[in-house]
């Protein structure tokens, strides 16, 4: 029976507005993701036991029930209980290069490669739509890491609507490795200070999002219009992840005053921070002048690009 490896690519927010609650609890988003080029590798093997085991590289990875990628595992056995049978389990080994906790869907990513995998190593012949729809009953983040690419992405993030790929911008990317921002905390902080302002009803969340397939963001990437991407760049999380983390703050006063930097954000609910370069060399210059500002060793920074893929085989 085969292995498989497969490579499975990081998101950034390039757009995230908060639009409501909806009735389920989870909040309404209007979003654009997508793909970089930072990846980690997820190896499946087929096991000789029944069970499923995770191996990880990476101190601060669990490797039990609790991991995304045991549960995406588990799911598949649960959902194809007579492959399970006729298969048994797998080893899974996770090979991190993507930031733990960092906004950038590291996990949500690894659990997509799982689906895929598993998909690939019991001959299941399912579609891209029937892994987002089981990836969706993981995580909102889940279906978009399958797909890839850029996509609009509303409801709680789930629902897709994919446009024309951006491909080769330059991105810096930085992230303290020992700062994490609560997912949670930062929707239910932003909630508290702003649920004022929320759109109420489902109607409202419906002609949201259909007006937001029009608006200048989404213009910009239609148009490949990179400065004008840059000027467009909004995360209505920043509002209060900023003011309670210096540190993510800093990183995009720093980034915003470097020469070549076209604009720069916090990803999802942080703390990492991105940068749209003018060109690969430039982002070689700006990551060293960032380094040289902040010489302390537990910032991360990445030079990558975006692309047009999502889990692919190595």
């Amino acid at each position: 029976m085969r292995s498989y490896s497969l490579i499975a690519p990081a998101k950034i927010n390039l757009y995230l507005e908060i639009i409501g609650t909806r009735p389920d609890g989870y909040h309404e988003l209007a979003m654009i993701l997508q793909s970089i080029d930072l990846s980690d590798q997820i190896d499946i093997h087929p096991a000789s036991t029944g069970n499923i085991r995770v191996y990880c590289n990476h101190p601060q990875v669990p490797t039990d029930q609790t991991n995304l990628v045991y549960k995406a595992a588990e799911l598949m056995a649960k959902e194809f209980p007579k492959a399970y049978s006729n298969f048994g389990g797998v080893d899974i080994t996770v090979k991190k290069n993507i930031p733990v906790s960092a906004g950038l869907a590291g996990g949500s990513t690894n659990a997509a490669a799982v689906l895929m995998g598993m998909d690939l190593l019991w001959d299941l012949g399912l579609t891209q739509l029937e892994l987002e729809e089981l990836g969706a009953s993981l995580g909102s983040d889940v279906p978009f890491c399958i797909a890839g690419g850029t996509a609009i992405a509303t409801g709680r993030g789930e629902q897709l609507a994919p446009l024309q790929s951006l491909d080769n911008l330059h991105i810096v990317l930085a992230k303290y490795r020992s700062l994490e921002v609560s997912t949670p905390w930062a929707y239910k902080t932003y909630r508290q200070q702003f649920g004022i302002n929320y759109i109420q009803d489902t109607e409202g969340f419906a002609a949201r999002a259909k007006a937001f397939h029009s608006e200048e963001m989404v213009k910009a990437i239609l148009n490949q219009n990179t400065e004008k991407i840059a000027q467009e760049l909004h995360n209505d999380l920043e509002k209060v992840v900023l003011p309670a983390y210096p540190q993510v703050l800093q990183l995009r006063e720093l980034f915003a005053r470097q020469t070549g930097v076209l604009g720069t954000m916090m990803s999802g609910s942080g703390p990492s921070v991105f940068a749209i370069i003018e060109s690969q060399a430039q982002a070689e210059i700006v990551k060293q002048q960032i380094r040289e500002a902040i010489p302390d060793q537990d910032l991360e920074l990445f030079v990558t690009r975006t692309i047009k893929h999502g889990i692919k085989i190595a």
